[in-house]
């Protein structure tokens, strides 16, 4: 097990009407007015935006609304709520809603510190020294936002979807109640399983040092994520198994699995951001084609783990068996295993592949992912 640092400040209060308590920690934190971002006005109709307005009135926080963020959040969004984060003179943002408007929030929260344009944090040209705090309640487990320093936002101008990740950038309070996540739709609940699992895998198979306790981590976060989904497709109002969706989701990307680990990447999310940062496709859907495609390509590079993927997760004996059932499990459930359905033809392949060279050298795995190899693997997804 290799040498490491595990640092995590962000504070989890989890489980039923844990949302009403949203002002107090605000105010214990001394914020008296926050940028409140979210995305459609759902949250307005079905009581959540009324739930949050009540409890900051109550602590004399002041509130000023940013709606509309988009899933794959976009720079120009952010750029327009830094304008008014500053104009406003906020000292916080509280993110109501998922993965896509806590990233966004984060990108915003930096924005506000720093002088410059914000997409200069994202492609290294600055770095992030500062951030307001930020806050969430989440409404849909998927991409682990909750709990990490991580944000992605895509540049529609440019067509790149990259990442900042900073000290400054952890949410101070995360608020998950599994009870509001019910509303999320079929198509969603699947799309975050894949996205849930791609996090758990990227350092499982790619690591040069992965610990069996690790291993181990990573194998009970997807068996999970599989037995839960199969509940709530069956009954959506199941809260134990939502409650322990959630959780697995949170863990999968909060830095415990990746604890003691070296030498790995994130092959699976390079190739997946050309294909959202392009296509607009939701980013889980984009990762259920990606992975068993890569693992096809992949597996005789880390053929013992692979193997004990099969057999951990799935019961079989090998890695062809056990990538077989991981895309005919996709397949059953419903989320997509082929880029034809996403609406991305042959066609579409040379500026994909692009696209994805760049995010290789973004990534730092240029050398391995050529465009013969990225070729080959977007050919076998078809």
């Amino acid at each position: 097990m290799d040498n490491f640092t595990f640092f995590n400040p962000t504070r989890v209060e989890f489980g039923k009407g844990k949302e009403q308590f949203i002002g107090q920690h605000l105010a214990d934190h001394g914020i008296k007015k926050v940028l409140l971002c979210y995305g459609s006005d759902r949250i307005k109709r079905d009581g959540l935006f009324g739930v949050v307005g009540k409890s900051l009135d109550e602590h004399g926080i002041q509130f000023v609304e940013c709606g509309g963020i988009v899933s794959n959040p976009v720079l120009s969004k952010v750029r327009e709520a830094i304008a008014l984060a500053r104009g406003q003179q906020v000292e916080a943002i509280l993110s109501v809603g998922g993965g896509s408007v806590l990233d966004s929030s984060k990108a915003i929260a930096a924005g506000v510190r720093y002088a410059g344009d914000v997409w200069d944090l994202f492609i290294g040209k600055a770095s992030i020294d500062g951030a307001l705090p930020v806050f969430d309640i989440l409404t849909l487990a998927a991409t682990g936002s909750e709990m990490n320093n991580g944000a992605v936002v895509t540049n529609e101008v440019t067509q790149e979807k990259f990442a900042i990740g900073s000290v400054h950038t952890y949410p101070k309070v995360s608020i998950v109640n599994p009870a509001l996540m019910k509303t999320v739709s079929r198509d969603y609940l699947v799309y975050s399983a894949a996205d849930v699992i791609a996090h758990a895998i990227e350092g499982y198979f790619t690591a040069t040092a992965e610990p069996r306790f690790q291993s181990r981590l990573v194998e009970a976060i997807i068996n999970t994520v599989i037995e839960t989904t199969e509940t709530l497709l069956a009954d959506p109002d199941d809260y134990d198994a939502r409650a322990e969706f959630a959780w697995a989701s949170t863990q999968a990307l909060n830095g415990l699995i990746y604890a003691g680990i070296s030498g790995y990447s994130y092959p699976n999310h390079m190739i997946e951001h050309a294909l959202s940062a392009l296509f607009n496709v939701p980013h889980g859907a984009g990762l259920s084609v990606v992975m068993p495609a890569w693992m096809k390509w992949y597996h005789g590079r880390n053929p013992v783990q692979f193997q004990r993927f099969a057999k951990y997760v799935f019961g079989v004996d090998s890695a062809e068996q056990g990538i077989a059932a991981l895309e005919k499990w996709f397949d059953r459930i419903g989320t997509p295993t082929r880029l034809s359905q996403l609406g991305i033809t042959e066609a579409d392949l040379p500026k994909t592949i692009d696209n994805v060279l760049g995010n290789a050298v973004y990534f730092g795995v240029a050398e391995i992912y050529t465009r013969e190899v990225v070729t080959t693997i977007l050919k076998s997804a078809l």
